[in-house]
């Protein structure tokens, strides 16, 4: 394919701004140009892999020895009350879309940096209690064995918490999706809105970062692990929605700040990595690494990664 480029530098389509060269590359706007891609690589016998918006995820600095396909359709079409949103389409431009059209449901990705719808159906993306679960209706995907188009439904998608049959299952690649939203009062949403903004602002570090390095915690496993520490977060209030955040443990084993390299558990909220200067996806992984041991060693719970790995 004449699209297809080769020794792409990747590290500037990701917040993390981390990652080596991608051995081949083509940015994706039409169905065929998909299907084509995927065609070339199983014939040149190279694997491949899809990138959208790059928010949650660490490349290799050797870069990636294959196909990275970037999710470029971005096409985003209202009717009703249902949104009509391509794989490539960044999370926060349908939130103003929404929004514009006093449509409410996906208020609460205001201000999540970068990240693609694709890849927020593809983890269940959520926050402040809600999640992609609750307002898709259908899914377009390309069926990698198939070699064709199909449409699933949103049982299909199998969500769970972070969690759906994409990530589970890389033969299916999500090209398009219909978002169910509900008529609202502008206010009230514009209201939400700046809300989850502010919110964001405040506890979210400027520093370049992938987002949520690791999972909530479910309150129940806590109790199965360290009854002492789901009391203690019990004491402190910071269940919600039947879960811990992954960052008050990550203060409570007193690894805010911690520092490898050029990577930094966040002052502001510890369950960010941030890249401080110059961080490589080594320090990032040591990092990573270094804080599960932690968490393991001291209260007997094992944190799991939110953020994906490419190339490695």
């Amino acid at each position: 394919m004449d699209k297809i480029q080769e020794n792409i530098p990747l590290a500037q389509f990701t917040t993390f701004r981390i990652g080596g060269p991608a051995k081949f590359f083509i940015e994706v706007k039409e169905k065929d140009d998909l299907s084509e891609a995927i065609k070339w690589a199983k014939e040149n016998k190279e694997k491949f892999y899809i990138l959208g918006g790059g928010s949650n995820i660490i490349i290799n600095d050797k870069g990636v020895d294959g196909l990275v396909v970037r999710m470029a359709n971005d096409n985003i079409k209202i009717h009703g009350e249902r949104m009509e949103t391509q794989a490539g389409a960044v999370l926060a431009r349908a939130v103003r879309l929404a929004m514009g059209d006093n449509l409410s449901g996906l208020e609460w990705a205001a201000g999540i940096p970068r990240a693609t719808i694709g890849g927020a159906v593809r983890g269940n993306a959520g926050a402040f209690g809600s999640s992609m679960n609750d307002i898709v209706e259908t899914i377009e995907v390309f069926n990698i064995k198939k070699g064709k188009f199909e449409l699933f439904s949103h049982k299909d998608c199998c969500f769970d918490y972070r969690e759906s049959v994409f990530k589970k299952d890389n033969n299916y690649l999500i090209w398009n999706a219909v978002l169910k939203l509900a008529k609202g009062n502008k206010k009230e949403i514009e209201s939400a809105v700046n809300k989850f903004l502010e919110s964001r602002q405040n506890r979210q570090p400027k520093l370049p970062s992938a987002g949520s390095v690791f999972k909530n915690l479910p309150i129940d496993y806590l109790k199965e692990n360290n009854a002492n520490i789901a009391d203690l977060a019990n004491q402190a209030g910071v269940i919600k929605d039947g879960k811990v955040g992954a960052g008050w443990l990550i203060e409570l084993a007193g690894l805010k700040g911690k520092k490898i390299g050029g990577a930094k558990v966040s002052l502001e909220h510890a369950n960010f990595i941030v890249n401080t200067s110059q961080a490589t996806a080594e320090d990032i992984i040591m990092l990573i690494s270094y804080i599960k041991q932690q968490v393991r060693n001291r209260f007997n719970i094992q944190l799991q990664e939110e953020v994906q790995y490419l190339g490695f």
